[in-house]
């Protein structure tokens, strides 16, 4: 799933270490987000999408064909 965390990380000046701090998770969890090797859990989704104070539809771009919805 895309998202849209290194680009609003970079937008805020927020560094990898510092998003991971306060969304309470490790550095390598923020790479393998940003890189589309891990999706984020309903919590961590939440978590990150307060951070920067957006949605998480705005987060997240949900591919329905993807998904199978």
């Amino acid at each position: 799933m895309e998202n849209k965390i290194q680009e609003l990380r970079k937008l805020h000046k927020v560094t990898q270490n510092e998003l991971a701090d306060a969304v309470d998770v490790t550095r390598q969890t923020i790479i393998s987000l940003e890189s589309g090797k891990y999706n984020a859990s309903l919590v961590l989704a939440h978590k990150i999408a307060q951070y920067f104070n957006v949605t998480i539809e705005e987060l997240f771009i949900f591919d329905k064909e993807e998904e199978n919805i």
